[in-house]
């Protein structure tokens, strides 16, 4: 049996995630990126991880902040989450093309408004996986609010559905 990517993406696209933007300053100005690979790593010290593609340049700036946010994103984002996935855009236009509002914590980083979770991570490590970094981060801060989070499902965004009992 030989892998291709395309095969491997498909496989990857039968888990659900939840949609999380990273949220980086630079100089004054919020840049950021659609991820999905995130998860939890410890609660003792509380530690997650974020992939990000080497090629990205959020990638470039996590390194040199090292301290960053991450939030859970809510099911009305979805057209803040298809602004920050396209590699394009500029960060310039997320308010006026996507609606993203930020506030700024202590530290001075960026809060979107409205976000289900929001996470303030100080970078702990990098790890190199293939094309992509692991940054795993310890959780300073965090702020939660009611809401159903966005989903992205076999390459569509979906809506959370009715609970299992």
């Amino acid at each position: 049996m030989s892998l291709n990517s395309a095969e491997f993406r498909r496989a990857m696209g039968c888990f659900a995630t939840g949609v999380t933007i990273i949220t980086v300053d630079l100089d004054g100005e919020v840049h950021g990126m659609t991820a999905n690979a995130f998860s939890s790593v410890s609660l003792d010290p509380p530690l997650l991880l974020v992939c990000v593609d080497r090629s990205a340049s959020t990638h470039a700036h996590l390194h040199a902040r090292k301290r960053f946010g991450i939030s859970v994103l809510g099911e009305d984002q979805r057209a803040i989450s298809e602004f920050y996935a396209n590699p394009a855009r500029t960060h310039e236009r997320a308010e006026s093309e996507a609606g993203a509002r930020f506030d700024r914590t202590s530290h001075g980083t960026p809060v979107l408004r409205g976000s289900l979770a929001y996470l303030e991570c100080c970078l702990h490590s990098v790890e190199q996986a293939g094309d992509h970094s692991i940054f795993i981060a310890e959780v300073e801060d965090v702020m939660v609010r009611d809401g159903d989070p966005l989903i992205f499902f076999r390459g569509k965004y979906r809506k959370f559905g009715n609970e299992v009992e």
